[in-house]
């Protein structure tokens, strides 16, 4: 198991995320999404593979993988290293993914 360290823009995204669905829809919608995004992140701990790299392959981040959060339409970016889980972002699906990340 490789823990997981949240960046602080993949911190700031969580607490903007779970704020937006708090406001959204009320605490229980927020409560939702905020154990979902921890479980997401509790899975890629016990098997850090999981998470696809197609997003990675198309901006040239070598190793940059995505793991969408069940329920919601976002998901967290993350790169393996030796020790831990590098996450570095919660991007929503909506989000031009591709262009925030610097590809083409």
């Amino acid at each position: 198991m490789k823990p997981a360290h949240l960046r602080p823009l993949a911190g700031d995204d969580l607490v903007g995320r779970t704020r937006h669905d708090r406001q959204a829809g009320g605490d229980d919608l927020a409560e939702r999404f905020f154990d979902a995004a921890a479980g997401a992140l509790r899975s890629i701990e016990q098997m850090p593979g999981i998470g696809s790299p197609r997003l990675g392959e198309m901006v040239g981040i070598a190793g940059l993988r995505r793991i969408g959060i069940e329920g919601f339409p976002c998901g967290w970016l993350y790169l393996e290293r030796r020790e831990h889980l590098d996450v570095v972002r919660l991007l929503a699906d909506r989000q031009d993914l591709v262009l925030l990340l610097g590809g083409e």
